[in-house]
C-alpha cells in the first residue's frame, strides 16, 4: 500500500470517488473540502461523500491493516444538533450503497457519528448514539456461529439483568468496541486511527479514546460522508431505518487526511 496524502488545496484527487444524492454536495474553499447537505427532506435520501470502491467487488477493496488514519476536520453542529450520519473510517459497504454485490453483514473500523433517534446500541456501555469511535465484525466466524441462537437471545436481552451477563460474550464475537468522543465537534481536531491485524487504537489531538479494540478482517474500503439517515439496531431486537429533515445548512470541513502503511 502506498502512502496517501491530501490537503484539498488543489483538485480532488481521482482516487477519490464522489457520491453525491439528493441535496448532498461537496464544496472546495480552496485549502479545505466541505461534505454539505442542505434543507434536506425525510422523504427524500441525501448525502455528500467521497469512497474508494465505488464500482469494486468486495474482495477487492483497496485497504488492509496495519494501517494509519489521520483526519483533521470540524462539523457545523454539535453531537445531539447535527442531523443524520457522518463520519470516515474503513467498512466494507454491507448495504449496497455503490455497487452490484451481495448484502453482507458489517465490518467497520472508524469515527462514526449518529444523531436521534437513531440507536445502534452494540456496546453495552456506550450510548447507542453520538460522535464515537468504533470497531465492528459480524463476519467473523465466531458471531457466524451465534447465528442460529439469534431469535431466542433477543428475547433474553429484554430482561436487563439477563442483558447485562448474556450481551458482553457476544459484543466480544462480533468484535464490537466504542467510545464516546468527549471533544467538541465544531471545533478543530485531528482524528487518528491505528487499524492493526490484532488491535485498533482511536486518538484525538495526540490523546487517545479508545486502546486496544478488536480489528476486523480486511479488506475493507475508505469512505468519509455526511447525509440524513438514521439506523436502530439493538440487542432487544429494535431495528429500524429512516430520514431526517435538516433544516437550514449543515457541513463537515475536512482540512487534510492521509492513509499511511505501519
Amino acid at each position: 500500500m502506498d502512502r496517501i496524502s491530501e490537503n484539498f488545496s488543489a483538485e480532488l484527487s481521482p482516487r477519490w470517488r464522489r457520491y453525491l444524492v439528493g441535496v448532498g454536495a461537496l464544496e472546495s474553499t480552496g485549502s479545505t473540502l466541505c461534505f454539505v447537505v442542505a434543507d434536506a427532506v425525510r422523504r427524500r435520501y441525501s448525502d455528500a461523500q467521497i469512497d474508494d470502491y465505488q464500482g469494486l467487488s468486495r474482495r477487492r477493496f483497496p485497504w488492509r491493516p496495519p494501517l494509519r488514519l489521520s483526519v483533521r476536520a470540524r462539523f457545523s453542529h454539535p453531537a445531539g444538533e447535527l442531523c443524520g450520519t457522518a463520519g470516515f473510517g474503513f467498512w466494507n459497504d454491507p448495504f449496497l450503497m455503490t455497487g452490484a454485490r451481495l448484502p453482507a453483514l458489517p465490518r467497520a473500523v472508524w469515527f462514526f457519528y449518529g444523531s436521534p433517534p437513531a440507536n445502534m446500541g452494540l456496546d453495552l456501555d456506550t450510548p447507542g448514539c453520538g460522535w464515537k469511535a468504533a470497531t465492528l465484525d459480524a463476519l467473523r466466524p465466531g458471531a457466524l456461529l451465534l447465528a442460529p441462537l439469534a431469535l431466542p437471545a433477543v428475547a433474553l436481552m429484554n430482561v436487563p439483568s439477563l442483558y447485562r451477563r448474556l450481551w458482553p460474550p457476544i459484543q466480544r464475537a462480533i468484535n464490537v468496541r466504542e467510545a464516546v468522543v468527549e471533544a467538541s465537534m465544531t471545533a478543530w481536531h485531528t482524528y487518528e486511527l491505528r487499524w492493526g491485524e490484532r488491535r485498533a487504537s482511536f486518538s484525538v489531538d495526540g490523546e487517545s479514546i479508545l486502546e486496544d479494540a478488536p480489528s476486523p478482517h480486511g479488506p475493507l474500503g475508505f469512505v468519509m460522508w455526511l447525509d440524513n439517515q438514521y439506523m436502530v439496531a439493538t440487542p432487544q431486537g429494535r431495528f429500524g431505518w429512516g430520514l431526517l429533515d435538516v433544516p437550514g445548512r449543515q457541513w463537515m470541513e475536512v482540512d487534510s487526511l492521509t492513509v499511511e502503511p505501519l
